[in-house]
């Protein structure tokens, strides 16, 4: 794996590479739909506090998925904006059959 990756194009293989469990793919995939749904909650009705939880919702899912089903660290920690970039591409990419829900 190299250390740095010049473009998310050249991150995503690795990405997905990480993502190989299907109930680690299954948590991200409902985190990031809860982080959808807290977010247009929160717009619709005012709530704002509601945003506050995004994050916690959203890596919840998806370091459960990765510490108890994968076995490895998100690759949030070392490539922050990659990675969120990954879980969205990810989700689109279930969403459309690419990937096996």
């Amino acid at each position: 794996m190299p250390k740095e990756f010049k473009s998310f194009k050249e991150f995503y293989p690795y990405y997905l590479q990480e993502h190989k469990n299907r109930t680690s793919r299954r948590l991200h995939v409902i985190g990031s739909l809860l982080v959808i749904a807290i977010l247009l909650y929160a717009l619709i009705s005012g709530a704002y506090l509601w945003l506050l939880a995004i994050p916690v919702v959203g890596y919840g899912f998806a370091w459960v998925g990765h510490f108890f089903f994968e076995k490895n660290k998100p690759a949030t920690f070392k490539h922050p904006l990659y990675s969120l970039m990954g879980d969205w591409v990810m989700l689109k990419d279930v969403m459309t059959g690419r990937i096996p829900w």
